[in-house]
């Protein structure tokens, strides 16, 4: 019986060699987006957000990672929103058109918000490590996740020490007007709401790009608070500090995780002071998670050469998270890693990571601080 040879054209065969090696290749890489503002006033936070999404998916790809037995190439694709809404939302779109299969971020909620609706459209999962307003996750998006307590258990805890621990009876509230400046003062409002004796004796403005607050802090001064509550981040905190000293105001400072930074010491210099401002971090550690935390900050710095700034021990955990519900699921589609994801249960360095219904973190822990020597100082880790 005679065999015959069809012969395929050497330019035929190499193209058909190529397109099926790209397929291979498209099949093994697994983008992760990452979205904060890496410029503007908190570019210090955005850029520590970016270092540990870096850090995750590089030892994850050095440990060989893979999906359903296939090793797979993590690639992280980095966006900058600028902390700005508009921006925010170009950049996830931009994501979206990048086929990425899930997201990490917004750092603000301002950002996240508007954005959460552009991936839910697109189905793409999104783990927030930063977002604290409530509405986030009130939305009821199904692929919507935050690594960290929202801002009313935020407030309820900063509420109960500002009248219990620190004996507050008058107390004066300023806000940035942002998405989490405004919704966190709003939701320490309630924390104090009902406190017996305890008076909020005024509300002021101010915006994420003022520099000069001498007219809300004088009106302030006449009202003679012995607790001053700020919403927004530490770019607008530290500068306000200097000015509250500046007036003679001696009521102490409080407020939320966007102005407990390490970087406030050197944003409020000598207007400080030790044990004047209490601000409380959305989670937090103690016990033997302790040596996990230390152990990354330790990694971290070895890595990039710098400290942690804020957030990046829980974009490191909501990598790992996501990473992980792929590998449950032996898929990394979002609409097949989704289930695997609400159900999971991850031990990472912040501790234990479960979400309820609505996609928030279980126990979510918040630790108190004050500044001393112009260093940040743990007080307590609260749940």
């Amino acid at each position: 019986m005679q065999v015959r040879i069809r012969c395929i054209p050497v330019a035929l065969a190499t193209a058909l060699a190529f397109a099926a090696t790209g397929q291979a290749s498209a099949q093994q890489v697994v983008k992760i987006g990452q979205v904060s503002p890496i410029s503007g006033p908190s570019a210090h936070l955005g850029k520590d957000n970016e270092n540990a999404a870096r850090m995750a998916i590089d030892e994850l790809n050095a440990k060989g990672f893979a999906i359903n037995g296939q090793k797979v190439t993590l690639q992280l694709v980095s966006e900058d929103d600028g902390a700005d809404p508009k921006q925010g939302t170009a950049v996830a779109q931009k994501l979206v058109d990048a086929k990425v299969n899930g997201v990490v971020g917004h750092l603000n909620s301002g950002t996240t918000v508007p954005a959460s609706k552009i991936y839910n459209d697109a189905g793409i999962v999104q783990i927030s490590p930063a977002t604290t307003a409530p509405v986030y996750t009130h939305q009821h998006f199904p692929g919507a996740f935050r690594t960290v307590a929202s801002d009313a258990k935020l407030g309820s805890v900063l509420g109960k020490y500002a009248t219990g621990t620190l004996n507050a009876k008058t107390i004066a509230i300023i806000d940035d007007r942002t998405t989490y400046g405004q919704g966190v003062a709003d939701e320490f409002v309630k924390g104090v709401r009902g406190a017996a004796g305890v008076r909020v004796v005024g509300r002021e403005f101010t915006s994420a790009s003022a520099t000069d607050y001498t007219a809300i802090l004088t009106s302030i001064k006449a009202k003679k608070p012995d607790l001053i509550f700020f919403g927004g981040m530490d770019s607008v905190a530290g500068p306000m500090l200097k000015q509250i000293k500046a007036l003679g105001i001696t009521a102490k400072v409080m407020g939320g995780d966007g102005m407990c930074t390490d970087a406030l010491g050197r944003l409020a210099g000598d207007g400080l002071g030790d044990n004047k401002v209490v601000c409380a971090e959305a989670g937090g550690v103690k016990g033997p998670q302790e040596k996990a935390m230390e152990d990354f900050r330790a990694r971290y710095h070895k890595k990039f050469n710098m400290d942690v700034q804020l957030y990046a021990p829980y974009v490191y955990d909501s990598v790992m998270v996501m990473a992980t519900a792929m590998q449950n699921a032996k898929s990394a589609d979002p609409a097949k890693y989704l289930p695997a994801l609400k159900a999971i249960k991850y031990e990472g360095v912040t501790g234990t990571i479960q979400f309820d219904q609505n996609g928030d973190i279980k126990d979510g822990a918040l630790t108190l601080f004050t500044y001393r020597g112009g260093k940040r100082t743990k007080l307590d880790v609260v749940r």
